[in-house]
């Protein structure tokens, strides 16, 4: 995927200025959504993202009205994303900026949802109410909580991952920490993670399919 022009990350108060005016909810993600959690710096960012829940991804094009936006189509090519365009599954990654040339400075993350059910994109075993998919920040800004954000981390955790990791931990709560190691646990496999999160010893195998109970999607119904 080209990186060029580079990337000059917008604000997190200037995004959610933005988002405000979207009608469907939406998250900050990523790393800054760590920052929201703890409720303090943590790191320098290179992007900032924002989670929609695919369905409403149309939305983005009104918040962002008069904008580029570029869906990644896999395995990683950047192409106009066109007006009214239903973005189908298997694309979950556009790219934002106000006008051509100029840098890069919102990415949109997708995400799946059914029946009041956020999905993982990523393992249609592992969900939760949509309702529990984010918090409030004290300056009253939507994000996506640190056990979900850190689940997706978790496929290839980079320095800056461990470093996000690391901030979480002390605000996880036990329950949060549980969620989180068998979801990883349901996806990854075995993860050096599981050890850090300290939760009891039921909570560091692989989960019975009766914690995380496969979901009867049928995708190619959806639109």
């Amino acid at each position: 995927m080209t990186t060029e022009p580079a990337w000059e990350p917008a604000p997190v108060p200037e995004v959610a200025d933005m988002f405000r005016r979207a009608e469907t909810p939406w998250w900050i993600a990523g790393g800054h959504a760590i920052e929201l959690a703890v409720g303090h710096p943590i790191r320098e960012h290179d992007d900032i993202d924002v989670l929609v829940l695919r369905d409403d991804q149309l939305a983005v094009q009104h918040v962002l009205a008069g904008w580029e936006w570029w869906a990644a189509d896999p395995p990683g090519t950047l192409r106009p994303w066109q007006p009214d365009e239903y973005l189908r599954m298997g694309i979950h990654d556009i790219w934002c900026r106000p006008g051509p040339g100029t840098p890069w400075r919102i990415q949109i993350m997708l995400d799946e949802a059914q029946d009041g059910l956020w999905v993982s994109r990523r393992d249609t075993a592992v969900h939760r109410p949509v309702a529990e998919l984010g918090a409030i920040s004290a300056g009253g800004i939507p994000y996506v909580t640190p056990e979900v954000q850190l689940y997706y981390k978790a496929k290839k955790p980079r320095p800056k991952d461990e470093t996000d990791l690391a901030a979480a931990l002390p605000s996880l709560v036990p329950a949060r920490r549980i969620w989180l190691a068998t979801a990883i646990l349901e996806t990854y496999g075995a993860h050096p993670w599981v050890d850090r999160l300290d939760v009891p010893e039921q909570y560091r195998r692989p989960p019975q399919k009766d914690l995380l109970d496969e979901l009867p999607y049928d995708w190619e119904q959806r639109r």
